[in-house]
């Protein structure tokens, strides 16, 4: 029975997560795991910047997509057009998309469908979302040639996928919580086709450390970035992504002011405590009021002044305090700092 081998799957995922596997290694392991039990011709896993909705990695198993056609998909992915989008779907909060429930006018528009799976000879495309405490960690998309994905095969995903997207989340924290700020700001401009147009030395070394995760993985992202910066309203797209190593980087695409063709450029900087905090506090599954009163803390105020500027009670203070406390695994607000700012030297008061 599809119960019975869900909750193994469960169970042995719920292993993974203990074993203090990074994300890249865990869902390398999970993807074995589920491939055992639902067949597919290509298997796609991401994990997903919960702030952001922005692809952070990828990871394939063993069948991997023709590196001519992951532009192509890139672009559906960002284009702000294709139906099943995982941002959407997270956005939605739907755990389980199949391309053949779209009406066929969407399934029909899909450049997805008409531009990566049908020249590939495949017809089926399953997405599944990994939601936990409300928040997107990541997804995959299973896609094959023959039958379509049964019912039996979605049940067995969805009861699977939130115990995938807690055993994210928790690798997540903990890389978060153990990267280092490495190597150095970089500029990246990228031309009207998609094409490299000019790297900095330190460009250049990020893009070695991002195609040591799959050749070409650099330039995707770059695509990435200018084609959501040329989508968005305010001209500007913000993304964060980790590196072969776990280490994690901001990237911020703009379109260039004054160049003869439409450019885009896109700046590297390695993350700082500052910029990772955000992604800790979700990963702790503290409520939206809960990482107010964390940023409070870190910044130093007391708990009259976090009452005053929030404008909420000292005792509803307090007991927001013991819930994140509680949730963060730590019993004083100098470990709550030492814990969600390892690299910061941020004084935390007492009271």
């Amino acid at each position: 029975m599809w119960e019975e081998r869900a909750y193994r799957a469960c169970r042995d995922i719920a292993a993974l997560a203990a074993s203090g596997l990074g994300v890249s290694e865990l869902h390398t392991e999970a993807i074995r795991m589920i491939e055992d039990k639902i067949g597919t011709d290509l298997t796609c896993w991401a994990t997903i910047d919960p702030e952001t909705l922005v692809i952070s990695t990828m990871t394939g198993g063993e069948a991997k997509i023709p590196s001519e056609y992951e532009p192509r998909l890139a672009e559906a992915e960002y284009s702000g057009k294709e139906p099943h989008t995982f941002a959407t779907l997270a956005q939605r909060r739907q755990l389980i998309a199949r391309l053949s429930d779209l009406p066929d006018r969407d399934r029909n528009r899909s450049a997805r469908f008409n531009n990566v799976w049908r020249p590939l000879g495949l017809a089926e495309e399953l997405r599944v979302m990994f939601l936990a405490d409300g928040a997107c960690w990541g997804a995959a998309g299973l896609v094959r040639a023959g039958r379509d994905f049964t019912e039996r095969e979605t049940d067995f995903l969805a009861a699977v996928a939130p115990v995938i997207a807690g055993a994210t989340r928790l690798a997540v924290r903990s890389e978060a919580r153990g990267s280092r700020p490495f190597g150095h700001p970089a500029i990246v401009v990228i031309g009207p086709r998609g094409e490299l147009r000019a790297i900095t030395q330190a460009g250049q070394e990020w893009r070695d450390r991002l195609d040591q995760i799959a050749s070409g993985r650099f330039l995707i992202m770059m695509q990435v970035m200018a084609l959501g910066a040329r989508e968005s309203t305010s001209g500007g797209f913000t993304a964060r992504l980790r590196d072969v190593h776990g280490q994690w980087a901001v990237l911020e695409a703009s379109r260039l002011i004054g160049a003869d063709e439409d450019q885009i450029a896109v700046t590297i900087e390695p993350a700082t405590g500052d910029h990772l905090l955000g992604l800790l506090l979700a990963a702790y599954g503290l409520t939206a009021r809960e990482r107010e009163i964390c940023r409070e803390v870190i910044a130093g105020h007391s708990t009259a002044d976090i009452a005053a500027r929030l404008f909420i009670s000292a005792n509803t203070v307090q007991d927001h305090l013991k819930s994140i406390f509680a949730k963060v695994g730590v019993r004083s607000r100098g470990e709550l700092v030492a814990r969600l700012r390892p690299n910061g030297s941020v004084r935390a008061h007492a009271t």
